[in-house]
């Protein structure tokens, strides 16, 4: 059940936008985050910001551009918000000519996204999670789910921190594996064992599996949701069932690219799902990039590229 769907700009200061995060940094506040600009990969393109206070998103604030000096500038890229049960705020994102060529930064607060500390290149070969959310384990392990693309490979991998994000170990998952994929999304079935679901370019959804809590992947394997390559999120509810937000479609002739519908599936056990809900029902607008998050109310709050224009917020109650 729909409780809210919304546009989040009335007249936004830039032409396009995309891939956008959301993050609950106290009960009933949340920050929106995206990547703006004259279109995908124009050296205009920044990371912008949107607060919502009091149900309303304020206008929004650029939070970073790509500039390197007087005469070079680079387009940014998929923001990641996440709030580690600390209290510490990060804003991921990326900056480069392009996904084969970009790297990893980083912004942090400590008052809930008041105030930043200024951007930070993440170490050599960290990128940072590449689309969606990282996840905190019992102990305070952060797990960042990450990616990398060359000419000729998708390869996905795990960016792990037991210290707050100081420090980063690479964790690779099936690299010899010959799927393409990228931008996983992590879940979580208790007693160690983790599950993350991938964009491909196979015509569908991959998986793999841990059982040490991230520390070792198994093999990559097909599941039986479509993808039509473009990308997805997911969520380990509080009772346990786990949700995805996806484009049920396939890179075919009805859909210029397959990303004009967008559904909510659900699965008690990451083998089974059963789509829930209908967010989009296009033929060749471009509903995208999902990001969800639940917040503390047990609400379910969804975003996604709204036919590069806006970004939709939909809130759906999990219980209906």
């Amino acid at each position: 059940m729909k409780l809210k769907e919304e546009l989040v700009f009335q007249d936004p200061p830039f032409k396009s936008c995309h891939a956008s995060t959301i993050v609950e940094v106290t009960p009933g506040h949340r920050l929106i985050a995206y990547f703006a600009g004259t279109g995908e990969g124009k050296k205009d393109v920044g990371i912008w910001l949107s607060a919502e206070k009091k149900g309303k998103w304020e206008k929004p604030v650029l939070m970073a551009d790509g500039v390197i000096s007087d005469t070079l500038r680079y387009p940014t890229w998929n923001p990641v918000l996440f709030k580690a049960k600390e209290g510490k705020l990060f804003l991921f994102y990326k900056v480069g000519p392009s996904p084969r060529g970009w790297w990893g930064m980083v912004r942090t607060s400590m008052n809930n996204g008041k105030t930043w500390s200024p951007p930070q290149k993440l170490p050599d070969g960290i990128l940072g999670p590449i689309k969606n959310k990282p996840v905190q384990l019992a102990d305070g392990t952060i797990l960042a789910p990450s990616s990398t693309e060359t000419n000729s490979s998708w390869k996905v991998h795990i960016e792990r921190s037991t210290d707050l994000g100081a420090t980063w170990q690479l964790i690779p998952v099936d690299p010899t594996t010959e799927f393409h994929e990228i931008q996983p999304s992590i879940l979580s079935y208790g007693n160690n064992r983790l599950q993350i679901i991938c964009r491909s370019r196979h015509d569908s959804l991959v998986e793999a599996y841990s059982e040490d809590n991230g520390l070792t992947w198994g093999k990559i394997s097909k599941t039986t949701l479509p993808n039509p390559n473009s990308g997805t999120d997911a969520v380990t509810l509080k009772q346990g069932l786990q949700l995805l937000v996806y484009n049920p479609t396939t890179r075919g002739k009805q859909w210029s690219n397959g990303r004009g519908k967008l559904n909510v599936a659900v699965s008690k056990d990451g083998k089974i799902w059963s789509d829930v809900m209908v967010l989009e029902n296009g033929e060749n607008e471009e509903y995208s990039y999902p990001a969800v998050i639940q917040t503390s109310d047990g609400k379910v709050h969804i975003t996604y590229t709204y036919d590069r224009k806006n970004v939709k917020h939909v809130v759906i109650d999990q219980k209906k």
